[in-house]
C-alpha cells in the first residue's frame, strides 16, 4: 500500500505531444508506471511513446479508466486544464507548471478540493511510490536507484530534496513508502500538513520526512498538527535557508514561496517551532536516518 499512487493507478498525460512531457513518458514507462493516454486537444489519434493520445479528458477516462494525470500544460493553461480532468473524475494530479497566475492557481485548487482531488504542485517534479508508480519526472532515468521501497513517507517543498532525502535513505538501508514533491509555487494543492495525515493513515508508512524552507506557513501547520495529535508518527524535520535571514526581509531564494515576511518565517523559526512539537530536527541530511531509528 502507498499514498494516492501505486500499481493500481492509471495514469493519462495531459499535454503529452509537448517535448517535456515525451521526455518523461518514456522514464515513466521504463519505470512500469502504466500510462494508458494522452491528451491534447487537436491531437487525437496521434500516440506517445506507444500510448494514444485522445483530444479530452473525458475521452480519455471513459476509453481507458485513467485515474490519475501529469498536467504538462504551460502556466496560463492550468486552471483549465485542472477543471477538466476534475470534471472528467481524475482522483490524483501532479501539476509542474511554475509561476502559475495566483487567480488561475487559487481556482484550480479550490475546484479540485471541492471534488476531494488530491493535487500536487504548482512547480512539483512529482510523485513516487517506490516500485509501484511514479508520476512525472521526479527521479529520471534513475529513479529505480534513488527511491528504494520502504516504510518512510517523504514529503519535500523541494523536488531536487526529495532525491537527496531518499537517496540517504536508500544508503542507510531505509527507503520510502511514498515520496511526495508539493511543489514551490505560493500557492500548491496539498498541503504540508494533508500529506502527513494521509502518511499517518497508511499501514505502511512507520515514520515521516519533511523538507521545508523558509517562507510560508507549511512547517508551521505541521507543528500545529503534531501538538494536536493528529500526527503520532515520528516526523523528522529538515529546514533548509538559514543564510537567508541575513538578507532583508521580502527577498525570495530558489523558489519564488521562499520569502521572509514574519516572524515564524525564517528557517530558525521553524526549526524551533517543529522541535517544540515533537518533531525530531536534522541539521543535515546524514542525521536523518539516526533520527529515525532512534525509537
Amino acid at each position: 500500500m502507498s499514498i494516492l499512487i501505486g500499481s493500481e493507478t492509471r495514469v493519462l498525460v495531459q499535454g503529452a505531444t509537448g517535448a517535456q512531457a515525451r521526455f518523461d513518458i518514456r522514464y515513466c514507462l521504463d519505470y512500469g508506471t502504466v500510462i494508458v493516454a494522452g491528451v491534447t486537444p487537436g491531437r487525437g489519434g496521434e500516440s506517445v511513446e506507444g500510448v494514444s493520445v485522445f483530444n479530452t479528458v473525458a475521452a480519455a477516462v471513459a476509453a481507458t479508466g485513467a485515474n490519475a494525470s501529469a498536467v504538462y500544460v504551460p502556466a496560463r493553461g492550468v486552471k483549465d486544464a485542472v477543471h477538466e480532468a476534475v470534471e472528467a473524475g481524475i482522483g490524483v494530479l501532479a501539476c509542474f507548471a511554475e509561476n502559475v497566475p495566483r487567480h488561475d492557481a487559487a481556482s484550480a485548487v479550490a475546484v479540485a478540493r471541492a471534488a476531494g482531488v488530491r493535487m500536487a504542485g504548482f512547480n512539483t517534479n512529482g510523485m513516487i511510490s517506490p516500485g509501484r508508480c511514479k508520476l512525472g519526472g521526479i527521479g529520471g532515468d534513475r529513479a529505480a536507484q534513488v527511491y528504494a521501497p520502504g516504510r518512510i513517507g517523504v514529503c519535500s517543498r523541494s523536488g531536487g530534496m526529495s532525491a537527496e532525502i531518499c537517496w540517504t535513505l536508500s544508503r542507510a538501508g531505509l527507503g520510502a513508502s511514498t515520496c511526495i514533491s508539493m511543489g514551490g509555487d505560493p500557492i500548491v494543492g496539498m498541503r504540508m500538513a494533508e500529506v502527513l495525515r494521509l502518511f499517518e493513515a497508511d499501514p505502511e508508512t512507520d515514520a515521516c520526512v519533511i523538507f521545508g524552507e523558509p517562507g510560508g506557513s507549511h512547517e508551521i501547520e505541521v507543528a500545529e498538527a503534531l501538538r494536536a495529535g493528529e500526527i503520532a508518527k515520528p516526523v523528522v524535520a529538515l529546514i533548509a535557508g538559514q543564510f537567508q535571514e541575513n538578507y532583508p526581509a521580502g527577498v525570495s531564494f530558489g523558489h519564488f514561496s521562499a520569502m521572509i515576511r514574519g516572524d515564524n518565517d525564517s528557517a530558525s523559526a521553524k526549526r524551533r517551532i517543529l522541535s517544540a512539537a515533537g518533531a525530531r530536527v536534522a541539521a543535515s541530511l546524514e542525521e536523518i536516518p539516526g533520527l529515525l531509528r532512534r525509537g
